[in-house]
């Protein structure tokens, strides 16, 4: 009996389920992000930073319903979602600023804390951070930033990867060059 065509299409279902999921993943992102924007003004024409994260879900082509659903949701629930910043030392003495949005602020905080030890990095006290950046619009540019040994980069490189996997982490920046 020839199941050549079994292990093909089970190969093509195993990829598409992996690429489905990470597709979820950057749109739960994205719908998070359109959502704390909108807490503040529900209108685009009045609010850059909703229209910058509506501009990149559409770039990512989530669809226009979704998008709407979220800019609903935040103005109907403004209190559910909370928007954290939070500070911390990568691998090789990086600094690190997470940004999060959540509708838990206790339990985000844990989470990212036990990832922060399982990947080499450390919390730090708000401001420790904060002052080696410049914020803008596009978020936090490193004002210095440094150079770091290839195993370090290679540290933080699975660090930002395990954080941005979280659902509540938003984006993750750094002062490695």
């Amino acid at each position: 009996m020839d199941m050549s065509g079994h292990s093909h299409w089970s190969g093509i279902k195993h990829q598409k389920e992996i690429t489905d999921k990470k597709r979820g993943v950057v749109f739960s992102k994205l719908l998070t992000a359109i959502s704390v924007a909108a807490k503040t003004e529900a209108d685009p024409n009045f609010n850059p930073r909703l229209r910058t994260a509506i501009e990149k879900a559409k770039e990512m082509s989530v669809p226009q319903e979704n998008i709407e659903r979220a800019i609903k949701r935040a103005s109907e629930n403004s209190a559910a979602l909370e928007e954290l910043v939070f500070e911390a030392y990568g691998p090789g003495g990086t600094a690190l600023i997470i940004s999060a949005a959540s509708d838990n602020s206790n339990r985000t905080v844990q989470e990212i804390k036990k990832m922060l030890n399982d990947f080499g990095g450390k919390w730090a006290e708000p401001g420790s951070v904060t002052w080696g950046f410049e914020k803008g619009a596009d978020g936090w540019t490193p004002k210095f930033p440094v150079d770091i040994a290839p195993a370090d980069s290679e540290k933080l490189s699975r660090l930002k990867n395990a954080l941005l996997e979280h659902d509540d982490v938003q984006e993750v920046y750094t002062n490695a060059k």
